[in-house]
Formats: C-alpha cells, sequence, structure tokens
C-alpha cells in the first residue's frame, strides 16, 4: 500500500537523522534521456508511484562505483577503460561495501581526499512516469508511454526538499491531484546544471490517456532495474579489481571479464557473465557525493567526459600497502 505524504516526509527526516548521526536492461526506449535537452529548454514530467508495495518511496537510489584502468591488458594500443560496478550498501543498512571500507579511511588525509572522491560511490535515482512536454523532436515515445528517469542528485534534492514543504498538501505522484515537475536546464561555468528545476504550483489530474497506459501497462517494480546484487565471488572480484585499477594497472580480460568488463568490450570468458548494464550518459551529469560534508557545493560533472587524471606512483603505493597491511592483520 502507497504511503501518505505525511508517513514519507516522516521516514525522510529519520533518514537525515541518521546520515547527521554518522540490473535489467532494455532496448525498449524507456528510459528519458532529460539530460540530451537542449541548454535553455524545459522537459515537464509527472512521477508515478513504484509497483512495488515495500517501498517507501517512488524512487529507488542506484549507487555505483567507477574502477578506472590504464588500457587493457594485451592491447597495446587501447586507451583508458572504466569498469562499474554496483556498490553493495545501496541494497540495504547492514550491506558493507568491501571498496567504501576502504576509501573511507582516505578521507582522513587530505593528501588521498581526490583519490577518494574518484573512487567513491555516485548516487543516482531511478523514478518512472510520463513526459508530458517534450522539448527533443527525435525523441519517440514508445508504445509503453511510462518512462524511467535516471535522475542526479542535484534534481533530487530539489524533489527531496519540496516534499519536506508543509505547503505540498498531497503526494505529487497522486493520480488526481499531483503535480507535475519541469527539469529546466542551463549552465554554470561550463557545466549542466538543473538547480533551476521546479515543480508546478498547481495540482492536476492524469489524463484519460495517462489513466489507460497505466491500466494497459502497469507500473514498473523500480527495483527490477538496479544492477544485480553482487555474490560473495563477485565481491572479491570487485576488491582485487579496485585495488589493480589503483595500482596503475591494465584491465585483465581473462580475469575479470567473466564478472565486470568496460562496456562494449568483447571477451572469450567462458564463465555466466555478472556485467553490470551499461549506464545511460545521466552518468555524466552525476553529483559526485562524498562522506562528509563540503564547505563548498559538491562540483557537477561537465556534459562532457573529462580525462580523471592519474594518481602518482608513490601515492598509489601508499595506498595499496596501507590496504595489503589491513588485509594481513584481519
Amino acid at each position: 500500500m502507497a504511503m501518505t505524504l505525511a508517513e514519507i516526509r516522516a521516514k525522510l527526516q529519520s533518514q537525515d537523522n541518521r546520515k547527521s548521526g554518522e540490473s535489467k536492461s532494455s532496448g525498449d526506449n524507456a528510459i528519458y534521456a532529460h539530460w540530451n535537452i537542449a541548454e535553455g529548454t524545459t522537459a515537464k514530467l509527472r512521477f508515478l508511484p513504484d509497483a512495488d508495495p515495500k517501498n517507501s518511496f517512488f524512487w529507488v537510489e542506484r549507487a555505483m562505483i567507477k574502477l578506472p584502468f590504464a588500457g587493457v591488458k594485451g592491447q597495446s594500443d587501447s586507451k583508458q577503460v572504466i569498469v562499474q560496478v554496483p556498490c553493495i550498501e545501496m541494497y540495504g543498512p547492514g550491506e558493507s561495501c568491501p571498496i567504501l571500507a576502504e576509501v573511507r579511511n582516505w578521507f582522513k588525509d587530505p593528501s588521498m581526499e581526490e583519490m577518494g572522491r574518484k573512487y567513491w560511490k555516485k548516487r543516482s535515482y531511478l523514478f518512472q512516469g510520463f513526459v508530458r512536454e517534450n522539448p527533443m523532436s527525435d525523441d519517440k515515445t514508445p508504445e509503453n508511454p511510462i518512462r524511467r528517469f535516471i535522475i542526479s542528485p542535484q534534481i533530487f534534492n530539489l524533489v527531496k526538499n519540496a516534499l519536506m514543504d508543509p505547503e505540498m498538501e498531497n503526494l505529487p505522484t497522486d493520480y488526481a491531484g499531483g503535480l507535475d515537475f519541469t527539469v529546466k536546464k542551463t549552465s554554470k561555468g561550463g557545466y549542466a546544471d538543473y538547480s533551476t528545476s521546479t515543480w508546478a504550483r498547481k495540482e492536476n489530474s492524469l489524463t484519460e490517456a495517462e489513466a489507460a497506459a497505466i491500466e494497459k501497462h502497469g507500473l514498473f517494480n523500480l527495483g527490477d532495474f538496479l544492477p544485480k546484487k553482487p555474490t560473495d565471488v563477485e565481491l572479491k572480484v570487485m576488491k582485487e579489481m579496485f585495488e589493480a585499477s589503483v595500482d596503475g594497472q591494465p584491465y585483465d580480460a581473462d580475469k575479470w571479464g567473466a564478472y565486470y568488463k568496460p562496456y562494449g568490450l568483447q571477451t572469450n570468458a567462458t564463465q555466466p557473465a555478472a556485467t553490470v548494464t551499461a549506464p545511460p550518459a545521466a552518468e555524466a551529469v552525476a553529483v559526485e557525493d562524498v562522506p562528509f560534508d563540503l564547505d563548498e557545493p559538491a562540483s557537477v560533472a561537465p556534459t562532457a567526459p573529462v580525462a580523471t587524471p592519474k594518481p602518482s606512483s608513490q601515492k598509489a603505493e601508499d595506498i595499496l600497502a596501507m590496504i595489503r597491511s589491513r588485509q594481513k592483520q584481519q
């Protein structure tokens, strides 16, 4: 049963209090790439509830860790590649990520803060709903008009803050008295900026066509579109890949290709692959969150890919020595 707005506010407040004290793929065009709208334009969205009755919210959180490698082993002409692995902390409060267990300690040393940011989890949020106004003429509405939205933390904070506003009387996903959300794309310092995105002031109901689409297609269970939870074996592989990445080694397809690999890389692995679904371009506008409060706003990644600077070999060696020393003590 869907939660009330008051219950959602209480749960959000509870999460904030705790913080202050301490996948499926689809070729059906279901994901709406709002990050591709032109600068200065807007897209109007109408969020819908999650089909999962156990989910208190109308979104799910997705947390991924990017592991950069100095090319691919055996390919002399290969460039830097990035492998994304799921952070196991997204599957529940009792889960412990072996990578973040190491990275958290780096933030205690200012000289290692940059490396810590590089390997810290990147959050995004999965919503669903209708695209009511679409500025992209080349974006075709699929047969099932219920789209999925991968939302960056910058936009998510606007959604969340509005839910905590006592002047919002109904859930914005309410079929009869919900609210539209307008994504506005601007730029700030050469970066994509969505800080002026807003909720509509007036409530409105779903159209007959939208209600019919829900009746015909049903709502998505958003949790079905998260990467699958890693097994114990996959967690060990992730930790090994992490250490190799920090050490500046190339990606070894023979060792890891059956588990996690760069998007598009073809391997001869014979084991059942457990690769993570390639992230959509929304990752390019995700805000990088860190395990502590910053004095300045967290930076937003630019719309164009930017090469990550490689750490000095000495710093990488120091980090690896610390990791391995801790492992011997366990």
